[in-house]
């Protein structure tokens, strides 16, 4: 039983012999005397006069094992404490139960309902995927944004995350994207797990999910900041399994939305330094790379089944540093970003995106012909270019006025305005079709000469822009 008195909706093996030999608690961890037969990642139950919490083994060293305990260690007193190992790693059931659920980073229901129940039982560190069996991504998952959709495509498979900086209305487009994500599959689902937010915080994603959730298409998993640091480790890793399970076993296209991944690694920052590691870059483990790739690389697509896992997580920069270990790291692993912009939130856009230092690098794999639409390329190749040029000329106007610029200079500030508002800046619960976002492209572009349209075929501008014959060049 858990410390509620209800069964925990997680596995963790029959309890074998019971350890009393606690020789030390530091932080959220135990260290536990006279084991033997013990491994790695092996669960435990630590029983008290309260109840029973639920912990992991981290480290053993000799006859001793250093147990993370979940629900933190605060009111437990050595020689009070039983400690016993189930023999085999944490597992969780998985199956189409914990669609509709909301549950804390333990898989503990938090909606009120019974807890979840499964077919089988999985580890939740999950399963290495053999890269003999990766599937190229392609096809592309439609958010609903246009600054997303148009020009950093997600593509089912993928891992984009998005970068920001506190205070921009990252949470608001991550619920967004949860919210109206879909792609090209009969059946799409969403995993969203929240990781240190505020109970504010954590009521404004429930509230904005909940018709997603109600209909049975999304899993909550929720970690409040006053939950154990401890738990936030493993909140992202119980998202991933039963996310794994819904794709390569249901065989759905399955997104996961991660938020905030700097809150998860501050959390391997606490039990590296409860551990007494020495640090590495700003305190943070050595190994921060290899934790943070055992998440990301859990997405992908597996030859000959259906359904995949695509990843977006979210995470704050501090101060806006995207050479910060925790941005710098998820770059290298990751195939792109999605840059929120504090100079683009000023001028009153949503989302606040970078288009300009957003990049995803799986696009061709999943926009253009007969995935998206044929312009698709064409067009987002065509705005990115005028937009550089418009910064150019907004550079210029600062230095000599805009009323000193060319006529050409001229039109590029215009279509910067009307690119931010016919495009880039929409509501926070507004969905767009593909065909409404590339539309409202061309609208943008029109606002400039036919002859700056370089990126784009004649037949493609007669098509989109309705010009005459006689006003295109056709050599």
């Amino acid at each position: 039983m858990s410390g509620d008195g209800r069964a925990p909706s997680w596995a963790a093996g029959e309890p074998r012999v019971a350890h009393r030999d606690v020789q030390a608690i530091r932080g959220p961890l135990l260290v536990v005397g006279g084991v033997d037969g013990v491994g790695w990642d092996e669960s435990a139950q630590v029983a008290t006069e309260e109840g029973v919490r639920h912990g992991l083994v981290l480290e053993l060293d000799g006859d001793q094992a250093t147990v993370q305990v979940f629900e933190g260690t605060d009111g437990l007193v050595p020689g009070a404490i039983e400690v016993r190992f189930a023999g085999s790693p944490l597992r969780v059931p998985v199956g189409a139960g914990w669609l509709g659920r909301v549950c804390n980073g333990r898989g503990a229901p938090l909606d009120g309902g019974p807890p979840v129940t499964g077919d089988r039982l999985e580890p939740v560190a999950g399963w290495p995927m053999n890269p003999v069996d990766r599937d190229p991504p392609h096809e592309p998952v439609l958010t609903g944004v246009s600054a997303i959709d148009a020009l950093t495509t997600l593509v089912r498979g993928q891992k984009l995350p998005i970068f920001s900086v506190a205070g921009l209305p990252h949470l608001a487009l991550a619920t967004q994207i949860a919210a109206q994500a879909t792609s090209a599959g009969t059946r799409f689902r969403v995993v969203f797990a929240a990781m240190g937010l505020t109970h504010a915080d954590i009521a404004y994603v429930r509230d904005r999910l909940e018709e997603r959730t109600s209909s049975g298409e999304l899993v909550l998993i929720l970690n409040a900041a006053d939950d154990p640091a401890i738990e936030r480790i493993l909140t992202p890793r119980l998202a991933l399994t039963v996310a794994e399970h819904l794709a390569f076993d249901d065989g759905a296209d399955v997104l996961v939305v991660l938020s905030d991944m700097t809150n998860y690694a501050e959390a391997v920052r606490e039990v590296s330094a409860a551990r007494r590691e020495i640090p590495a870059r700003r305190g943070y483990p050595g190994y921060l790379y290899s934790d943070l790739a055992s998440l990301y690389e859990r997405c992908g697509r597996v030859r000959d089944r259906d359904g995949s896992v695509t990843i977006v997580p979210v995470l704050t920069m501090p101060a806006g540093d995207i050479t910060h270990p925790v941005p710098d790291l998820t770059g290298y692993i990751t195939e792109g970003q999605i840059v929120l912009s504090p100079e683009i939130a000023a001028r009153g856009v949503y989302p606040p995106v970078d288009t300009l230092g957003s990049l995803s690098r799986l696009m061709r794999h999943g926009a253009g012909a007969r995935r998206t639409r044929d312009d698709h390329l064409d067009v987002a190749a065509q705005v990115l270019a005028a937009l550089a040029r418009a910064r150019q000329s907004a550079a210029l106007a600062e230095l000599v006025g805009a009323a000193a610029l060319g006529e050409t200079d001229r039109s590029y500030l215009a279509y910067r305005e009307e690119l931010e508002r016919e495009l880039l800046d929409q509501g926070d619960a507004e969905s767009r079709s593909l065909e409404e976002t590339l539309d409202r492209a061309w609208t943008a572009l029109a606002t400039l000469p036919r002859q700056e349209l370089t990126m784009l075929s004649p037949e493609m501008i007669r098509a989109h822009l309705e010009l005459p014959d006689e006003g295109v060049d056709d050599a």
